[in-house]
């Protein structure tokens, strides 16, 4: 049974017809990367997927589970969890409060301390624990986020874009973290456009364009698609 499936999923705006009978699969254990130009209807897609737009057609499986009607916080409830572009952290909170917000509905309290300390030295934030959360660098600050987005232990983790403006070290980092909580059981769907990330984690990649899947396959099966360069690499191979 699939992690997380989309059946000929539509949404329009007015006129507008943005995702257009999207069909998506992803398998429980998978990373799974959305690319494609800007325009392409990712992110409506991905909006779709978490329940903050309800499609005009079609319908959204989570782990068997017709989820399309399904509020946000209902979704979550069911082991889905997301880190969007822009990082939504208190600022003037520690890093560790940050992280004790996200968690204390949910973790015994003597338990909760430790939980914490183990999360911040996945994220390799510990030394900042107990910075102010505003303070960080702004690949610190994704991590932190990612971190929240995590602490629930979701069975699906959605990721919108999460090495945006980073240095290519922060990107590495980031994507080895990715592959640490996928070698755990995570199940990860990412919108990215950075294809040195997309090449390190992604088991499948799927190309949108128009609002439709354009191509799907391995990294290397798209990459040397001339299909793909062309519409979004913006190279077409003579």
């Amino acid at each position: 049974m699939p992690m997380l499936e989309t059946r000929a999923l539509n949404k329009h705006f007015g006129g507008l017809h943005v995702t257009n009978n999207v069909d998506l699969r992803l398998e429980a254990g998978e990373v799974h990367c959305l690319i494609g130009p800007n325009g392409a209807g990712k992110s409506t897609l991905f909006r779709l997927i978490l329940g903050e737009h309800v499609p005009s057609d079609g319908q959204i499986l989570l782990a068997g589970e017709d989820v399309t009607t399904l509020k946000p916080f209902q979704r979550i409830r069911r082991g889905m969890s997301v880190k969007f572009q822009v990082p939504g952290i208190f600022k003037a909170l520690s890093v560790r409060q940050n992280l004790q917000i996200a968690m204390q509905h949910h973790f015994d309290p003597s338990a909760l301390s430790a939980e914490i300390d183990r999360l911040l030295d996945f994220l390799n934030l510990g030394p900042e624990a107990s910075q102010a959360a505003g303070n960080l660098s702004h690949g610190q600050k994704q991590w932190l986020e990612i971190g929240m987005a995590i602490s629930l232990k979701p069975r699906l983790l959605l990721l919108d874009e999460p090495t945006a403006g980073m240095s290519p070290e922060e990107t590495r980092a980031t994507g080895e973290m990715v592959k640490r909580l996928n070698a755990d059981g995570m199940t990860v769907l990412a919108v990215e456009h950075d294809m040195a990330f997309v090449r390190q984690v992604a088991h499948k990649v799927t190309v949108l364009h128009l609002g439709q899947v354009f191509a799907q396959g391995s990294i290397d099966a798209i990459v040397a698609d001339e299909r793909v360069a062309a519409i979004y690499l913006g190279q077409a191979h003579a």
